[in-house]
């Protein structure tokens, strides 16, 4: 989970774990004290297909979220449609390529979860200083 490109939140499970299955880990995890949502700030939270379950609706508006779930190419047709329509999800998909850098992360040697995550919050935090622009 992210804002404005630096991750909020993370949750780690097998590669055969579907996704949806770590919304609620996921939402639980988010590092930083939310502001209150109201109707004039309402906070989204963009996701694809694979979480388009009434679980997952649930569990989004339990933690006060407006779920935007768009099936695929919904969004490639909106683009086309509207004028000015940005994408969201690419920041998401942005995160995901630049944690694949990390040859660490990307294949996974550590046996314990706990030496994985604590590599996995190392790399988030290079690419959160990153995303930052400290580094000029």
């Amino acid at each position: 989970m992210e804002a404005d490109g630096v991750p909020l939140a993370v949750a780690v499970d097998g590669a055969n774990r579907h996704d949806m299955k770590l919304v609620k880990e996921t939402l639980e995890n988010i590092a930083i004290k939310r502001p209150r949502p109201t109707r004039a700030k309402p906070q989204g939270l963009c996701m694809d297909k694979g979480y388009d379950y009434d679980e997952v609706r649930e569990l989004v508006r339990e933690f006060k979220f407006t779920a935007h779930i768009r099936s695929r190419g919904e969004e490639a047709q909106a683009i086309r449609r509207e004028a000015g329509f940005r994408a969201r999800r690419w920041v998401v998909e942005r995160t995901h390529s630049w944690l694949n850098r990390f040859r660490r992360i990307l294949i996974r040697w550590e046996k314990r979860a706990d030496t994985y995550i604590a590599m996995l919050h190392l790399a988030l935090g290079i690419v959160t200083w990153r995303a930052t622009g400290l580094l000029g």
